[in-house]
């Protein structure tokens, strides 16, 4: 089925076929129609997979067509988010999908002067994306009134409740109007945050499940390398030495470590910058728009942006330090291997962490395959068993048993 052949605005299809949407992706396809019904939906998605579209375009069609003018008669749908990061990559992408239309979209999140939010608040506005934080102190000013909100969204939900963000939600739906639509989306969840999510839903919520066996899309190739934490500086150089025209984030575990990295591969004469929440939120914004723009390829980070880095050529994750919670896995490779686009992700495990890789794999239902280093001052790179002498080999490789994969399959 093609985009084309849904019943939603003529101008929203020109919006999609713009963007180079075609055909809707699984999520999009199961989600849509029940969002159009207006039925409260508890969704769980790859990374990757076009969450955000999947609850956008419903919304933009259904304000759309309630409107006579671009004229705005309050804010009709609020996106609770986790990050500011999160919160500017949704505002986006609803900017992008509600062009041509009669919708007024908004980011709100802290950081950034709030004169600007309120001004535009002021003129109208049908859709705004915030993070807890910044919403609150605008409601409370009286910039925003939520007596005309009918839809709910909660992006990224698993964390939103898991940083306790749930008395904040309970708070928005008490200021609601009684009969609105509740959509939660997420790409992992555990039971706790499930039973979490299912008080705010009604009964009859539709769950909706893509690929629960496998939380990471299949564009992603997992892999592992056991450094000693005091060589892995060392071999990230040469791996990025190995790989000069490559667009990789670095997660890592602090902002200290995050200024310890970024120094370590400027000595190595490296260009790279960092992001983390003690920068100031026009450094993290700025930060973001030159990686996006391929200003500069290395960005190393915390995971305050695992979920709001969505751009579609990210190469390779390295997970520099493996993150303490296994679901932050999930979301850092998540950067990579985006829509149609082969990722790689790269972790290194020190023998103090080896605990966290069990638990990751035991997250992910399948082990993480290892690569074996050359120990010679980490100066040659990943040396695999097939005496493959690069990663590119390793994903020309791939992509041969890809594609070997697919004919068996239609013979």
């Amino acid at each position: 089925m093609k985009f084309e052949t849904y019943h939603i605005s003529s101008d929203i299809k020109r919006n999609l076929s713009d963007l180079g949407f075609q055909r809707p992706t699984d999520i999009q396809y199961k989600a849509i129609p029940s969002i159009m019904k207006g039925e409260d939906v508890l969704a769980i998605a790859q990374t990757g997979t076009g969450k955000t579209a999947a609850f956008a375009i419903p919304i933009i069609d259904k304000i759309h067509r309630s409107k006579s003018s671009k004229r705005s008669w309050g804010i009709q749908c609020i996106v609770m988010v986790p990050t500011r990061e999160l919160a500017a990559q949704i505002g986006s992408v609803f900017d992008a999908l509600s062009k041509h239309t009669k919708v007024k979209t908004i980011a709100v999140f802290g950081g950034v002067e709030q004169d600007p939010q309120i001004k535009k608040l002021a003129d109208g506005i049908d859709v705004i994306v915030a993070t807890p934080g910044r919403m609150f102190d605008l409601i409370h000013q009286g910039a925003i009134n939520l007596k005309r909100v009918d839809t709910l969204v909660l992006d990224e939900a698993d964390q939103m409740l898991d940083l306790g963000f749930i008395d904040d939600i309970s708070a928005v739906k008490r200021k609601l109007p009684q009969k609105h639509q509740t959509l939660f989306f997420s790409a992992t969840i555990n039971k706790e945050i499930k039973k979490l999510a299912f008080s705010q839903v009604k009964s009859s919520a539709i769950r909706i499940q893509i690929s629960p066996e496998d939380p990471v899309s299949k564009n992603v190739s997992h892999f592992v390398v056991f450094v000693e934490m005091d060589d892995k500086r060392f071999f990230l150089r040469r791996f990025i030495n190995d790989n000069p025209e490559a667009r990789i984030i670095v997660f890592v575990r602090t902002r200290v470590r995050a200024e310890r990295v970024a120094k370590a591969l400027e000595r190595g004469n490296i260009t790279s910058e960092t992001l983390h929440g003690e920068k100031d939120q026009k450094d993290r914004t700025d930060v973001m728009n030159r990686f996006k723009k391929g200003q500069m390829n290395i960005l190393i980070a915390t995971d305050v942006s695992a979920r709001g880095i969505d751009i579609a050529d990210v190469h390779y994750v390295i997970n520099y330090d493996l993150p303490e919670k296994s679901e932050n896995y999930v979301h850092r490779v998540g950067r990579t291997g985006r829509g149609t686009k082969k990722g790689i992700a790269l972790s290194f495990c020190s023998t103090e962490e080896k605990d966290r890789l069990e638990a990751i794999q035991l997250f992910l239902n399948k082990p993480i395959e290892p690569l074996s280093v050359s120990k010679q001052d980490y100066a040659d790179t990943i040396v695999f068993s097939n005496e493959k002498e690069s990663v590119q080999d390793l994903i020309k490789e791939q992509e041969a048993w890809e594609k070997t994969k697919k004919k068996r399959k239609k013979k």
